[in-house]
């Protein structure tokens, strides 16, 4: 495996030659390798629309230019080996490898446990919240509130009410004081699926009283798929994604080109109103809808015309939600990543039509991911601050950092669907200069043949993990952002899809164990030594035979407690309880759940999912409920069933 390769730019002229009236502009070239220089890609901004009728003009346009026989080519593209990974890790708060990490949503083994928040000051929302008062948890569409004292369930609110639909799905919390809101999907209803080929979903967020007995203040409706949210200060900002409500034929008969001219007739008659997301709310009695005005919608130079993303910024002490005082903008995205006073959207650029066929993959070329960067520093609704767009797809959140002034960025380019199928990765530093987030360096060739498992940025320096048959964990120096560097790199069986620091310049993989082969073989936590950047080394290894955990694609599932080392893991239907000491990892014991009521019948339940601690008690959480248990011998407490 060879080390990457460190490509320092400028990109000062071309941002003077790419200054044009405030758009986006973009120049490309192949992924960077051993020996190369790689021209940066320079987007410039967004732009607004001058009127309703300048922005339905652009967006027929731009979508009649993208669409094919089938739809849009993004509804049905593979992006390389993208898998879906949602949740995150936090950065680190303390001196890490002889520099200060990130001030991170770190647990430092205070009262209670935190959310496995990514960036201190930018809460995620997640199955179950706790303020070390009360535990605030939702399934089966019940809220209740846990006592974590009485060990009780003192509060509790049916969001679901008549529509058993909502029963199933996932509802996500933030809290803050007595305030909570709940996110979640709201499907269509059955006449709506009835009367449309595409029936549409929305993004349902309710506000809930919870001083004392829980009450819903106010509701959100809005037409899209939320694509994640933060929490600043006391304001909430959701990333809704809406695609373009275009009603394209089934029919059968034709050729493609016939296709593809049938369904641009259908763009060249919609309306403008089939961008612009209709929303609605409530406060007590009252109902308001709404749509996203043109006015705040802009675009970037290159647009689909296919979907839209919609900020919305909600203030959690009022005593209703309101209109969420939106922003749009004519573009994609699948990544969420927050800090204290930025939101970053990005995701991956959708493949062009080429005449009327299909396109099922992109080129390497083709694989490109834009991002967007908004002030959140002020309350109220986010200021846009800069574009810009780097080659290759992102893992998820966590190949993205914000550091002194800078974006780190990690991102795989090509795939591995094959043998010899040109891969590789690369980590770039991109630098906000006038609305753009342009280029000054990158080190490229990580991991030939391969794709990113995980990614650990920690202040200046980063860990990545690659994995095809064998796993690099590849050390990176990027104290300069202009030359980051490659400086150790450990060559070990299986992979860890998680990566968490640990005291005394250690870290934590969580992942599976894989043969030479690269077939995996059961879960693993493996202990690493980073202490040297050049020998990063393995201390200790946990390995369950044909284990799974779902903090491989959730690390909000992860529990670590720095104060008595403990680390709670789900794996398969329950937890596992370790314990890292020293150079050593440990197991205490397993935490499982009962089926329904009845805490003394012996079979599996529901797959427990969280962990929290308060106090001296470790709580975990499923569909069927609650157990607190004690942390040092894994010996049940309470159960406290969701009735």
């Amino acid at each position: 495996m060879k080390r990457g390769t460190k490509v320092a730019t400028t990109g000062g002229s071309l941002v003077a030659l790419a200054l044009l009236a405030g758009s986006m502009a973009v120049s490309q070239s192949p992924p960077a390798g051993p020996g190369t220089t790689e021209a940066p890609m320079v987007p410039v901004g967004l732009v607004s629309f001058d009127s309703c009728a300048d922005a339905l003009a652009e967006l027929r346009a731009a979508a009649r230019a993208s669409v094919g026989p089938y739809g849009f080519a993004g509804d049905a593209v593979l992006f390389g080996d993208r898998v879906a990974a949602a949740g995150g890790a936090e950065s680190m708060a303390r001196t890490f490898a002889g520099a200060p990490g990130d001030a991170a949503g770190r647990d430092t083994g205070a009262g209670h446990s935190t959310t496995n928040n990514h960036e201190a000051g930018a809460d995620e929302p997640d199955l179950v919240k706790t303020d070390g008062r009360r535990i605030v948890t939702v399934t089966g569409g019940v809220l209740r509130v846990v006592d974590p004292v009485s060990r009780r369930v003192t509060g509790r609110l049916d969001l679901a009410g008549d529509r058993e639909e909502l029963r199933w799905q996932e509802h996500r919390l933030l809290l803050l004081g007595d305030r909570a809101l709940v996110l979640s999907e709201d499907p269509p209803r059955p006449a709506d699926a009835l009367r449309s080929i595409r029936p549409p979903g929305a993004t349902r967020l309710l506000l809930v009283d919870l001083a004392g007995r829980p009450l819903v203040l106010g509701t959100y409706r809005i037409e899209g798929s939320t694509v994640d949210a933060r929490l600043t200060g006391e304001t909430v900002r959701v990333a809704v994604r809406a695609s373009a409500r275009l009603e394209f034929p089934l029919a059968s008969e034709g050729n493609d080109q016939v296709r593809t001219e049938r369904n641009r007739k259908v763009i060249a008659r919609a309306g403008v109103e089939a961008w612009l997301p209709e929303y609605e709310w409530t406060a007590g009695p009252e109902r308001h809808t709404g749509r996203v005005g043109c006015d705040r919608l802009s675009r970037p130079d290159r647009m689909t015309g296919s979907s839209t993303l919609t900020v919305l910024s909600f203030d959690l002490t009022a005593d209703r939600l309101g209109d969420g005082d939106p922003v749009s903008v004519a573009a994609d995205a699948d990544t969420v990543y927050g800090t204290a006073t930025s939101l970053y959207l990005a995701g991956q650029r959708p493949v062009p039509v080429t005449g009327s066929k299909p396109r099922w993959r992109p080129s390497s070329a083709e694989q490109i991911t834009d991002i967007y960067q908004f002030d959140t520093a002020a309350p109220g609704r986010p200021r846009f601050l800069a574009a810009g767009s780097v080659p290759g797809w992102l893992i998820n959140q966590y190949a993205l950092s914000e550091w002194a002034g800078h974006l780190r960025v990690a991102t795989t380019t090509g795939d591995t669907w094959s043998e010899g199928t040109a891969s590789e990765s690369a980590v770039r530093v991109l630098r906000r200069d006038d609305g753009s987030l342009v280029p000054v360096g990158m080190v490229g060739g990580l991991g030939r043949g391969e794709r990113i498992y995980s990614v650990r940025y920690l202040g200046p320096v980063a860990y990545v993990v690659t994995f095809r048959q064998t796993d690099p964990l590849y050390a990176l120096d990027l104290a300069d952002p202009t030359a980051p560097a490659v400086t150790g790199e450990l060559k070990i069986t299986g992979y860890s899809a998680y990566l968490h620091p640990l005291p005394d310049q250690r870290l934590l993989g969580v992942g599976q164990e894989a043969d030479s082969q690269g077939r995996t073989e059961g879960v693993q936590v493996s202990l690493f030594d980073v202490r040297d950047p050049g020998r990063p080394a393995r201390l200790d290894q946990w390995h369950l035979p044909g284990g799974w955990t779902q903090a491989e694609h959730d690390p909000h599932a992860f529990l670590y407690r720095p104060d008595t080392g403990l680390v709670a893991l789900p794996v398969d239907a329950g937890v596992r309880l370790l314990r890292v000491s020293g150079d050593a990892i440990s197991e205490i014991g397993e935490v499982t759940h009962p089926v329904g009521n009845d805490s003394s019948r012996r079979q599996w339940g529901p797959s427990v999912r969280r962990s929290l601690v308060i106090g001296d008690v470790l709580w975990t959480v499923s569909e069927a409920g609650l157990r607190a248990t004690d942390p040092a011998s894994a010996r049940s407490l309470a159960w406290i069933a969701a009735t």
